[in-house]
């Protein structure tokens, strides 16, 4: 399969307007990228929220524990001083509805439309729910700041938290929830959390955190019924006929690319928004970065969505690169990275575990969480894995990148 499977763009048009489509931190790191780039039309940043745009990592973290206040998750700090280095519009509030690709016509929430030249995409995604605990007042999901505010003024000390999936995020605020003096369970479908992500050996070895820290996991189950009374979850009978009560729920079971708006629109879609490896749509003048988008990576042949906080910012430029300039040339991609603490641990990964065929321990020690695995195919390095290992880490993350840097194809 070549590298970029769309066909090249046509003849450069002069573009006046942008429109980028999500006020996140894909939509912001575009608007800085546009700006540097030396686009100096008309710049529109559309976002469904009244907020402008804030780091999501704190959320699960120092901001549900009330360590920090909502000025210090926005993302526009080192602007604050300026004035407004990106001139830009702001159109919030309102999402984006419905997309006319052959008049690049965005229609918003509130009836009203935006004809750009270039479109950004960066909606981003949601988390999953659950239909039939829908309108319950202890059930929460945590995705957007206001999530992470609803659910802040719940976790106290001697309550019951029961975190339904073993995600990073569930994880994150079963630390969080710990921390704060709750009795906290997780439930796990799988038989190892974040097996995928990290594969199923350290993985296994990162799941003694919950234990070690007195929360309980319980792997290998689901969950068969909810029990309610007067509008709020009282507890869950699990699959192995277990019972756990409840003062609090939250979903982490996963997010869905919010790419419902593009329906009809002719941008091609399948897990998000199909791309190729500069974030480049079948449409031309349109391209998507961030959660939703799904880009095409040259190393695995397929494309996939990076759902990190690293490709959000890292991918934007490329993008933008590529929607300015129809003959920018393709850039190697870093490898996937991600970052997650919990318990007191910070956990770094870079590469992909499903390519590895097996995994050293290249310094430390597994039983007091801390120590650099390194995970293998053949004797290719693929991957990364530190553990309260910074230094190593970044060392060997920049390393993999240099050595799995692909060679730049010219696009057919």
């Amino acid at each position: 399969m070549a590298q970029y499977p769309f066909e090249r763009l046509g003849e450069e048009e002069a573009m006046e307007t942008l429109a980028i489509v999500g006020a996140s931190l894909a939509g912001l790191s575009a608007a800085r990228a546009a700006r540097a780039q030396g686009f100096s039309g008309r710049l529109l940043i559309i976002g469904d929220e009244h907020q402008r745009p804030y780091d999501r990592p704190p959320l699960s973290k120092e901001f549900l524990a009330g360590k920090i206040g909502i000025k210090h998750v926005m993302l526009e700090a080192e602007e604050a001083d300026s004035d407004d280095p990106l001139q830009a519009e702001w159109l919030l509030g309102s999402p984006a509805r419905s997309f006319d690709a052959a008049t690049r016509t965005i229609t918003l929430g509130d009836g009203s439309t935006v004809v750009a030249d270039g479109v950004v995409i960066a909606t981003g995604a949601s988390a999953r729910t659950l239909p039939e605990l829908a309108g319950l007042a202890n059930v929460f999901t945590l995705r957007t700041l206001q999530d992470a505010q609803d659910l802040a003024p719940e976790l106290v000390a001697g309550g019951r938290l029961l975190v339904v999936g073993a995600g990073f995020i569930g994880a994150e605020v079963a630390s969080t929830a710990k921390g704060l003096g709750m009795d906290v369970t997780i439930i796990c479908k799988s038989e190892v959390p974040l097996s995928a992500p990290l594969g199923p050996e350290m993985a296994a070895v990162m799941a003694t955190l919950h234990g070690i820290n007195g929360v309980e996991l319980i792997c290998d189950t689901g969950i068969d019924s909810y029990y309610s009374y007067e509008g709020n979850v009282t507890g869950v009978r699990l699959s192995d006929g277990q019972y756990r009560s409840a003062d609090v729920v939250l979903l982490g079971i996963g997010a869905v690319p919010n790419v419902g708006w593009l329906a009809g629109s002719g941008v091609e879609l399948d897990d998000g928004v199909m791309c190729d490896a500069m974030g480049r749509t079948n449409v031309p003048g349109v391209v998507a970065v961030g959660d939703c988008a799904a880009w095409f990576d040259a190393r695995s042949g397929r494309h996939h969505r990076v759902e990190h906080w690293s490709g959000a910012q890292e991918r934007a430029a490329l993008a933008v690169a590529g929607l300015l300039d129809h003959s920018a040339a393709p850039q190697p991609l870093n490898l996937p990275y991600f970052w997650s603490d919990q318990y007191g641990v910070t956990l770094q990964f870079a590469g992909h575990a499903r390519d590895a065929e097996r995994v050293e321990i290249e310094a430390g020690q597994l039983e007091n969480h801390s120590f650099l695995a390194v995970y293998y195919r053949g004797e290719e390095p693929v991957g990364v894995l530190g553990v309260n290992q910074p230094r190593l880490f970044t060392r060997w993350r920049r390393q993999l990148n240099a050595r799995n840097a692909p060679p730049v194809l010219a696009t057919p």
